[in-house]
């Protein structure tokens, strides 16, 4: 095994990232972004095989990067709630990237939220020793864009948790990140995105009154610690792998609002990328864009979010789509034969309530309500469930094995309907679903800009070898 350049030194860096054919793509486009050019790209993170259907037939249309996320308490070292391990979801992102006409080199798989906080109920020895295990995991199965996040207190912190110590947290993971892909010995280094002021995975657990952006000061803090202490831990070598900052543009949604983009907010704030003590890389990275108008999402591209994370609003698109199918299906399909899924999820959400408790608030009516149609969509969490994932195949097999009347597509599925009728889109059921949540991602694409020209002489190595942009 062959071991990777000693990555003290911009040339050892410049040489993985030339040379690296998972991460380059990511890093031309975000060299073209510093560049000036007005270029984003979209994390999808979710785990949904139909979403990631979309995301790649998004990917291979417009022929971009295709950057898929898993979350930590999604995919982890013991399967996380949809059981798979690391590698086991590389494989499926490639087998559906590839069935889309990606290529595999314009693949990019990103670990989201790695650090204790699915185990923050422990200690932070055993959270963190865990948290090792996390990343060790999503490292050794090929995933080059790690998000570094250790900004949840464990059981038996002192509160606040300081930069200081978050910042510790961090580098001790990326240290085990590093040494990992050294002994892969593939040739691939991480890249890394950090940041203290971390929305909540998903959404906000409580109804929101407002919202403030981070302050220029906390930005800097952030980057200062996180800088000493990669140095103290021995990685300072991968400094200038550091692409993406975490902050908060005032942008995020609860069970029922969404707070939109507001670009006068952050005119401060945006300064950070361009200072000298930044990495010359680095971006900013947006979590919770869900349900943003692609002006908003635009709008942040412009202003350095470079990076834009949606989840929740991709499964709330399947969600409707996969719903009216089910309408539809009552229609044409005998009761004893139907899929009934509208009811099944209802049920494997009552009967374990975990993954909503503590989400929606009000009376009976107010919270069942919620469990559906809320912009939260913790229903998410139950797709992958047996009873659910089998009710969802007998929908579409049932609908797959009946004619379904164009007027009742354009009854439920009107868009789709219009596609559909100007030969754009197959009327099968899965493709219908499909396209219901491209229609979220197609918001991305504008927002994000032309993929073209991201193989632009240089880009990659001038990251590597620390130059700024012009």
């Amino acid at each position: 095994m062959t071991p990777l350049p000693d990555t003290s030194s911009h040339a050892a860096v410049g040489m993985v990232a030339d040379s690296d054919p998972a991460a380059g793509p990511l890093l031309d486009l975000l060299r073209r972004h510093r560049r000036g050019a007005p270029v984003g790209v979209t994390a999808v993170c979710s785990a949904h095989p139909l979403v990631l259907r979309a995301a790649a037939e998004q990917a291979a249309e417009d022929g971009s990067v295709l950057l898929v996320e898993a979350t930590s308490n999604q995919v982890d070292q013991f399967g996380g709630y949809t059981g798979m391990l690391p590698e086991q979801f590389r494989g499926l992102v490639l087998e559906i990237a590839a069935a889309a006409g990606v290529d595999a080199a314009d693949v990019v798989l990103g670990g989201d939220h790695l650090g204790p906080q699915v185990w923050r109920h422990e200690g932070a020895d055993p959270a963190m020793a865990k948290a090792e295990d996390l990343v060790r995991a999503y490292v050794a199965a090929g995933y080059t864009k790690i998000h570094l996040d250790c900004s949840m207190p464990c059981s038996d912190d002192p509160l606040p948790l300081t930069d200081e110590v978050v910042a510790r947290r961090a580098a001790r993971l990326a240290r085990v990140a590093e040494d990992t892909a050294r002994t892969r010995g593939t040739g691939s280094l991480p890249v890394y995105v950090i940041g203290t002021e971390v929305p909540v995975p998903g959404g906000a657990h409580e109804l929101i009154d407002s919202l403030t952006p981070t302050s220029l000061e906390a930005a800097r803090t952030t980057l200062a610690a996180h800088r000493d202490a990669f140095e103290e831990a021995g990685v300072g070598g991968c400094w200038p792998r550091v692409v993406g900052l975490v902050v908060q543009p005032g942008v995020e949604f609860d069970a029922h609002a969404v707070f939109d983009y507001e670009p006068a907010r952050t005119t401060t704030l945006r300064r950070v990328v361009d200072e000298a003590e930044a990495p010359p890389s680095l971006v900013l990275e947006a979590h919770s864009t869900d349900y943003q108008t692609p002006d908003r999402l635009a709008a942040l591209v412009s202003d350095h979010w470079a990076i834009l994370k949606v989840g929740p609003g991709l499964t709330f698109a399947l969600r409707e789509a996969l719903f009216a199918l089910a309408t539809i299906e009552d229609e044409l399909v005998p009761a004893d034969r139907r899929s009934h899924l509208v009811a099944v999820v209802a049920r494997a959400m009552a009967d374990d309530p975990h993954w909503w408790a503590g989400y929606y608030q009000g009376d009976e009516t107010d919270v069942r309500i919620a469990r559906t149609y809320s912009y939260s969509d913790r229903m998410r969490y139950y797709w992958a469930t047996p009873e659910v994932a089998a009710a969802t195949d007998r929908l579409l097999a049932n609908l797959e094995q009946t004619t379904v009347p164009l007027t009742m597509v354009s009854a439920h599925l009107p868009v789709q309907y219009s596609r559909v009728r100007a030969g754009e889109l197959s009327p099968d059921p899965r493709s219908l679903a499909v396209d219901r949540v491209r229609d979220v991602l197609r918001g991305y694409a504008l927002a994000c800009g032309p993929a073209s020209g991201r193989d632009d002489p240089g880009s990659a190595s001038d990251i590597a070898e620390n130059r700024s942009p012009q």
